[in-house]
């Protein structure tokens, strides 16, 4: 029983940038890497960037240098700071987690509903 809710989703214009932050309540023990994923139309879901409990990072090459992911582990919540944002950034953003239940210590991914980033004129 884990719930990942996102926000900061919307219209941007070319070169203009967003936040999205994720948070993960529920019966948690501990998360092991939570990380951003997007799909477009038509296309399939890629990763566009991870972090693990210990900091590491990865990034698509397509927004190396655009997009910064970041994390409260305390708060169990991760960030993607999105810079410099182009048209084929269009996608819908998902949330996922790699969590460990409580009391069962079952290892699962748990995903988001899903954002919309739209980057148009």
């Amino acid at each position: 029983q884990v719930q990942l809710v996102e926000s900061g989703g919307g219209l941007v214009q070319p070169g203009g940038s967003l936040r999205l932050s994720c948070a993960a309540s529920g019966s948690i023990f501990s998360i092991s890497a939570m990380g951003w994923y997007r799909q477009a139309p038509g296309k399939e879901r890629e990763l566009v960037a991870g972090i693990t409990g210990g900091g590491s990072t990865n990034y698509a090459d397509s927004v190396k240098g655009r997009f910064t992911i970041s994390r409260d582990n305390a708060k169990n919540t991760v960030f993607l700071q999105m810079n410099s944002l182009k048209p084929e950034d269009t996608a819908v953003y998902y949330c996922n987690a790699r969590v460990v239940v409580t009391s069962t210590y079952w290892r699962n991914d748990y995903w988001g509903q899903g954002t919309q980033v739209t980057v148009s004129s």
